[in-house]
């Protein structure tokens, strides 16, 4: 009774209606991302309207009774409660990694069934791109996630004619799939291996080379080919409602990689054919300053004051002790503002939303190009565990992977003050020469420890 009533109320005009409602509510979800005191509202509006296109999506193509589904959406949703749950804020940027690699993986799978059940030109053509595009994100995304997580080598891995390797699976990629898309009668299934075997030889050659460095444009553009993935395998089988989603999240992504290639000053094309430098840093310490200041005679004096958040403080965990020392100072009559690099971390946005996680002021958050001015007025500038956005080396350092890279002119501020675990070059292997300049005072160790220490002296 109830599939009859499904039956008459979700006609083909009602359902086109209802895909276009849940598609802007999506949209409408991603805009109030946008902001971080907004992010929640928009996280649980976008996750509400996928909910609801998967029950559109079950009653209008009449497979509410495939009772294997339900047992299967029962465990994705334990598996994804049991990661909200358990994932610490430190795993964020492998655990997106990976979830953008699973949605690789299902539009690659949609692919494949796409294409076992035949149809014309079109239907096989976007069939196999789905299935290329899936599996580049699978794999691209699992060692990306691998690397972050200390699984594989953080550095650059570079095999024999790399470059050319790269170049020459994504070609092979191409081929298989336009010669896959054409009546070749027996060999249309060798094709079909060979578009997952070359795409995947891709997806795993162009992430091995990426550094820290450039990891969080990468994972900008795994989410992008997520997106893009899930919205040809749409055309494949003619689902609009995955269509236009999987575009919304292809488009965002590119979105925010375009952004990302900007703020460091990287060409899409480079990272994407494995271009990008490969420098091997012999990890060497820089000697610190003969000058070392009292830090609680600088945090006292202090009336203007940029901290700059980095990975290590991620690593540490010290987000709610930074916000505790930022008020501290504010309560002490000073002005304190956080400066944030683009790419600071390890993923998009990474700082914003671990200082959101400890309650600092959205209104405290300044970009780079806002804040940069700044730095030669301030009295002191606090750097927890920052390291490559603010090394000077992205200046004249060329044959480096951050030269050319903009970053954030700690070094003209008067005093600077740097709470880091050591000496040694960050994530892009990139000796920092700002920690032998005479106006910079290091406090070496955990974060965590050491800013505790610092707040109970103060």
């Amino acid at each position: 009774m109830l599939r009859n009533f499904f039956d008459l109320v979700i006609t083909g005009e009602v359902y086109y209606i209802l895909c276009g409602v849940l598609s802007l509510l999506v949209l409408f979800g991603i805009h109030l991302m946008s902001k971080v005191e907004r992010a929640p509202l928009g996280n649980a509006l976008s996750a509400v309207a996928m909910g609801l296109g998967i029950i559109l999506t079950l009653v209008y193509n009449k497979i509410l009774t495939v009772w294997i589904l339900y047992p299967a959406l029962a465990v994705g949703a334990v598996i994804g409660v049991i990661l909200a749950l358990k994932v610490k804020m430190i795993e964020i940027p492998e655990l997106v990694a990976l979830l953008n690699g699973v949605g690789g993986a299902a539009s690659a799978l949609v692919g494949l069934f796409a294409y076992l059940e035949g149809g014309d030109g079109f239907s096989k053509t976007t069939a196999l791109l789905a299935i290329g595009v899936g599996m580049v994100t699978l794999l691209g995304s699992l060692v990306a996630a691998g690397k972050l997580h200390k699984l594989l080598p953080q550095k650059p891995v570079i095999l024999p004619l790399h470059t050319f390797l790269t170049g020459l699976f994504l070609v092979l990629t191409a081929a298989s799939i336009v010669l896959g898309a054409v009546n070749l009668g027996n060999l249309g299934t060798l094709f079909l291996i060979l578009s997952f075997l070359f795409s995947s030889l891709f997806g795993t050659l162009f992430t091995l080379r990426v550094g820290g460095a450039d990891m969080p444009i990468t994972i900008s553009l795994l989410n992008s080919f997520s997106g893009v993935a899930a919205a040809i395998s749409g055309m494949a089988v003619e689902d609009l409602l995955l269509v236009a989603v999987g575009a919304i999240v292809g488009a965002s992504g590119l979105l925010l990689t375009q952004i990302m290639c900007r703020a460091m000053n990287r060409k899409l094309a480079d990272i994407l054919l494995g271009k990008t430098t490969a420098y091997v840093s012999e990890e060497k310490q820089v000697e610190q300053g003969s000058v070392q200041k009292d830090p609680l005679e600088l945090l006292r004096k202090a009336k203007n004051v940029i901290i700059v958040p980095g990975y290590g403080m991620a690593v540490a965990q010290a987000q709610h002790l930074v916000k505790r020392l930022a008020d501290k100072l504010k309560s002490q009559g000073a002005t304190v503002r956080f400066a944030i690099h683009p790419v600071a971390g390890r993923m998009p946005g990474h700082m914003n939303v671990l200082l959101a996680e400890a309650d600092v002021d959205y209104d405290d958050l300044y970009e780079m190009e806002a804040i940069n001015p700044d730095f030669k007025n301030a009295d002191l500038t606090i750097v927890v565990g920052a390291n490559d956005v603010l090394n000077p080396a992205a200046r004249n350092l060329e044959g480096t992977p951050i030269y050319g890279m903009p970053i954030l002119n700690v070094d003209d501020c008067p005093e600077v003050l740097i709470f880091n675990y050591d000496l040694k070059p960050g994530y892009s292997g990139v000796p920092n020469p700002l920690y032998g300049k005479e106006n910079v005072t290091l406090v070496l160790g955990d974060a965590a420890e050491t800013i505790s220490d610092i707040l109970s002296k103060l």
